[in-house]
């Protein structure tokens, strides 16, 4: 097994998810309330028991969706969706903090 590495931690990147659209938008939960509206994180090699993943690992997530997702909510998952879920959540998630300049990519631009 390798090494674990400890969690990156940002207020600055999660507190961006504040008054931001559900990014995870589940079918039939999703509120669609931004005032709900908080930094989910998602399942990595850096997290464990009480502890949470990275703090750009993850999407910006309403109540309902991010109760589902760390299983407060009920909710059933066909085979793959939950990761679809995240993975969709996830780049909408970083796209947007690139796009609102919370995340520099040195070099980088939108073309």
């Amino acid at each position: 097994m390798a090494f674990k590495q400890p969690a990156l931690r940002s207020k600055k990147l999660t507190d961006a998810a504040r008054g931001q659209t559900c990014t995870l938008q589940i079918v039939g939960v999703c509120n669609q309330n931004p005032e709900t509206v908080v930094f989910a994180h998602f399942p990595s090699e850096t997290h464990g028991m009480a502890y949470k993943s990275d703090d750009f690992w993850g999407g910006d997530a309403c109540s309902h969706c991010h109760d589902v997702m760390d299983g407060r909510g009920r909710y059933h998952f066909e085979p793959g969706e939950k990761e679809q879920y995240m993975l969709q959540s996830l780049h909408t998630t970083l796209s947007r903090r690139i796009r609102d300049g919370v995340i520099d990519v040195k070099g980088g631009k939108y073309a």
